[in-house]
């Protein structure tokens, strides 16, 4: 049927039939959408702990590479002390020995120091040689979190691209059937919404996108299916799926059954009790 001759309901059916296809390409997307995200959240974390493991590596060198210069720098200064030391046995004055026996105390001072430079050194190194295995379990569990990531992903991916494939080809044929006009409509509707729920059916005498009342005058027109009906609230159009009708009919003739079974057993409990207390 060319488009121009389809009736108001033939097109809103269209448009519920294309509703469906979308939200189905949709649900693929947001499973594969939030994958990626996290297979690429863990390589930039992988890659921090990376570079932080790095400059823990060039911290420690450069430590130990202060060790070394304190050792060479504590054997020079033993080495003036006893220069010093053999010094004194040559002067000729107090003068010359008082200010031999003050360089010998400096380096005395020089040795402490670096003692000291080097004992905070190895703390420095202990505590950063800790934080390193750290960071390298860390990395060994984002790296395996990873990998199973990745693998969950290429599953999806193989499972669900002819799937999305098909459904793409369905929603072209699908579009190839509904007027631009209302294809615009439909798709202007569409990108307002994260969810993408352009056309709602009537759920609970409520819209199935909003979820505000429908009156029951307008739930009849949208039923009757004589014109397009939008939604008060969203803006959404609303069309009257017989299927989910028969479903919430089911649904409350059984929430009934189930009322009236509580409540003929309840009676039943308080004729027993009347009948126990004679």
């Amino acid at each position: 049927m060319a488009k121009k001759d389809q009736t108001i309901e033939e097109k809103l059916n269209a448009l519920y039939s294309l509703q469906k296809i979308d939200a189905k390409i949709d649900e693929i997307h947001v499973l594969k959408g939030e994958l990626p995200m996290e297979v690429k959240d863990l390589e930039d974390e992988i890659a921090g702990l990376e570079t932080r493991i790095g400059k823990i590596e060039e911290e420690k060198n450069e430590l130990n590479e202060q060790i070394t210069n304190n050792a060479n720098a504590a054997k020079d200064a033993e080495a003036l002390i006893l220069k010093y030391e053999q010094q004194q046995q040559n002067v000729k004055n107090n003068r010359e020995y008082d200010a031999l026996s003050k360089e010998i105390e400096l380096q005395k001072l020089e040795i402490q120091l670096c003692e000291k430079k080097t004992k905070d050194a190895k703390e420095a190194i202990e505590a950063k040689e800790a934080f390193l295995k750290e960071s390298q379990d860390g990395i060994e569990d984002k790296k395996k979190e990873l990998e199973d990531k990745k693998k969950e992903l290429e599953k999806i991916i193989a499972e669900t691209d002819k799937e999305e494939a098909d459904l793409k080809k369905k929603a072209e044929k699908s579009r190839e059937s509904i007027e631009e006009r209302l294809l615009v409509a439909y798709d202007k509707i569409r990108a307002s919404y994260r969810n993408g729920l352009a056309v709602a059916p009537i759920e609970r005498d409520s819209c199935g996108g909003c979820f505000n009342k429908v009156p029951p005058q307008k739930q009849l027109e949208i039923r009757q299916a004589q014109k397009i009906n939008l939604c008060d609230h969203c803006g959404r159009v609303l069309v009257f799926d017989s299927k989910l009708a028969e479903q919430e009919l089911i649904a409350e003739e059984e929430k009934k059954e189930a009322k009236k079974a509580a409540t003929k057993a309840r009676k039943k409990k308080t004729a027993k009790k009347k009948e126990a207390a004679k």
